[in-house]
């Protein structure tokens, strides 16, 4: 063989490794785990519905598990019917496909790949948000209130249609991913069919320009968890004859600035692991689309059919409590953010790798390894007090989210010790804790 041929046998070899590496270890258990997740976020979506509604109450041990369950196989049969509820979704959808496409925005490169590649993303998702709750509150205005329960009435049908359209999506990314030239996540790569398709075997699946991960994970499951929460309200309304009362008040405040905001700033999301690491699957997929806006808007579906009066005292702590919470958030991501684009508005301190990497050292990040991630938990917290003691159930999201966070920050330890190093262990022993500063 020519050395010309030689050559040309490497470059395509290297390319193959660059691109599609072999994945050498499963994550989340595997295709067990893989198979539980997928079983699982689908009856939690549906089974938070038909435990905690108007008919069956909101108790964590139902009178008879098998009426309920009864009651629940027919309630899903029903919404695979309920064709007003599908057309809703998937309008809704469609509207915010539109919204991109035609809503001026800028456009902004996320972080080198390890091609060396830096992709280029329409950043109009805040705009997206703007044009949605102005015709959400001309919709009402018009109409009046009763008219904008529609999202509440059909609840178990968008359910089943945000499904089917993760389902749809995980299927066209994962057949698309065998093309050639595609660029894997070096955890799809595994070539177990259910846990590929589960994980995400392409990085960043794209149409064009459109972005399928980065799209999915902030515009149409973020914003209608807002204005699920807001038709939530409007049933509260007219049940109690013309009010809100101060908890679902509190509710609509917390989730809604928090949508706003991620939108907001948008561009922060390139950095996050789930962009810059996790291939798009049905584990995406599903979490954006259905997990997102049915089950992160629980507190308010609640209240909707059973109002909590606070009064000032404890609006006001549950306030703070929030408030305090994101300020954690968002003064460490803003420190992240500043720092990873090559400013240190603060002088912070930091170590430099081997690899001429910076970690930072003090600040929020000298405190915790994630402290994000503290803010996070303090607000998800938040968000459930203005629901009181009456159920459990309505902390699911608050213990949901401790499990995720804590599950997440290892998995990005992982992530950062294979990169690193010894470097990495350096790091660990000044910045000790992992979430909660001086404690975990």
């Amino acid at each position: 063989m020519s050395t010309r041929s030689n050559g040309r046998a490497s470059k395509e070899n290297h390319s193959k490794d660059v691109l599609a590496p072999k994945t050498e270890h499963y994550e989340f258990g595997g295709p067990l785990g893989a198979a539980f997740v997928t079983s699982t976020v689908p009856f939690f979506s549906y089974a938070l519905y038909f435990v905690c509604n108007e008919q069956a109450g909101c108790s964590i041990l139902p009178k008879s598990p098998a009426l309920l369950f009864k009651a629940m196989k027919q309630g899903v049969v029903d919404s695979l019917f309920d064709y007003e509820g599908w057309a809703i979704y998937f309008a809704w959808y469609a509207f915010v496909v539109l919204c991109w496409a035609i809503l001026p925005g800028r456009t902004e490169e996320g972080l080198s790949l390890r091609t060396g590649a830096k992709l280029k993303y329409k950043t109009n998702a805040f705009a997206t948000l703007v044009a949605s709750f102005g015709l959400s509150a001309g919709w009402i205005l018009l109409k009046g209130p009763a008219a904008y329960t529609f999202f509440y009435d059909h609840w178990p049908a968008l359910v089943s249609a945000s499904l089917s359209n993760s389902l749809i999506q995980a299927f066209y990314v994962y057949y698309a991913s065998f093309q050639q030239g595609k660029l894997l996540a070096e955890g799809g790569n595994t070539g177990n069919t259910l846990f590929d398709w589960f994980i995400g075997r392409e990085l960043n699946p794209r149409i064009g320009s459109f972005d399928i991960k980065t799209f999915n994970e902030l515009r149409p499951g973020l914003i209608l968890w807002a204005l699920l929460d807001f038709s939530c309200a409007c049933h509260q309304y007219i049940s109690l004859g013309g009010r809100i009362t101060d908890s679902m008040a509190l509710v609509l405040i917390f989730h809604t600035f928090y949508v706003v905001d991620a939108l907001y700033y948008e561009s922060a999301i390139f950095s996050q692991m789930d962009i810059t690491t996790d291939g798009f699957g049905f584990m995406l997929a599903v979490g954006d689309l259905t997990w997102v806006p049915f089950v992160y808007s629980l507190q308010a579906r609640y209240l909707a059919f059973a109002p909590v009066d606070l009064g000032f005292i404890a609006t006001a702590a549950i306030f703070a409590s929030n408030f305090t919470g994101y300020y954690i958030f968002r003064t460490a991501n803003a420190e992240k953010n500043d720092f990873r684009k090559g400013q240190n508005k603060k002088n912070l301190q930091f170590m430099t790798t081997k690899s001429g990497r910076k970690l930072l050292t003090s600040g929020w990040w000298g405190r915790s390894r994630h402290p994000n991630y503290f803010g996070d938990w303090i607000m998800a917290l938040s968000w459930s007090l203005p629901t009181g003691f009456n159920t459990p159930i309505t902390y699911f999201y608050f213990c949901f989210f401790v499990v995720l966070l804590v599950h997440r920050q290892r998995r990005d330890d992982e992530a950062c010790q294979k990169k690193y190093g010894k470097d990495w262990d350096v790091y660990i022993s000044k910045v000790p804790s992992r979430i909660i500063p001086y404690i975990y």
